[in-house]
């Protein structure tokens, strides 16, 4: 019988359910995944999570496996690298923030020791669970936060999407095998 899983999942997608049923509101907290997921989720922004999620092996290969410090050293060749590879989403305008929020997300984590670190300010360690939501006030609040230090494609929304991602915030729906209550 076939798990029952939230209504957004296309279950005719295998990389979403295995997306899901693994990753989805699952604590990860690995500075490198912090990371890719931020770059991933700015990527999103006008556009669906499974398109993202279908191109996500191009863009880890496009994006020297979002190694940070190679990506802080690119360069108007590699943008137009990146400009031309049909297999990513070509925006310029995100490359251009993906370089630059890059180089804050450093920042952040020389400033607060991890980007963990700097989350843990506002989420004081507490997963919340909640339901029907796309911003919240803890995303409102970061989200203020990473565009005052000059982060761009970090508004509300997205930034509660990668909450949910990273698993501060659980949101699997009732009648989801996954659902749970705080």
């Amino acid at each position: 019988m076939e798990k029952s899983r939230c209504k957004w999942c296309n279950i005719k997608n295998d990389l979403y359910i295995k997306y899901h049923d693994e990753e989805w509101c699952r604590e990860n907290f690995n500075e490198g995944y912090l990371y890719e997921i931020l770059i991933l989720e700015m990527f999103q922004a006008g556009l669906s999570w499974e398109c993202v999620l279908n191109k996500r092996e191009d863009f880890r290969k496009a994006f020297d496996n979002f190694d940070i410090d190679k990506v802080l050293k690119y360069d108007g060749e590699k943008v137009q690298e990146l400009l031309k590879n049909e297999k990513i989403i070509r925006n310029k305008l995100k490359i251009m923030a993906t370089i630059n929020n890059t180089k804050i997300f450093k920042e952040i984590q020389s400033e607060f020791g991890s980007f963990y670190n700097y989350l843990r300010t506002f989420t004081k360690d507490k997963t919340v669970y909640e339901l029907g939501k796309t911003t919240s006030e803890l995303s409102d609040r970061i989200s203020k936060d990473l565009q005052k230090r000059n982060m761009k494609f970090v508004g509300s929304t997205i930034i509660y999407s990668y909450l949910q991602a990273i698993g501060v915030i659980y949101s699997h729906e009732k009648g989801c095998f996954l659902y749970k209550e705080n």
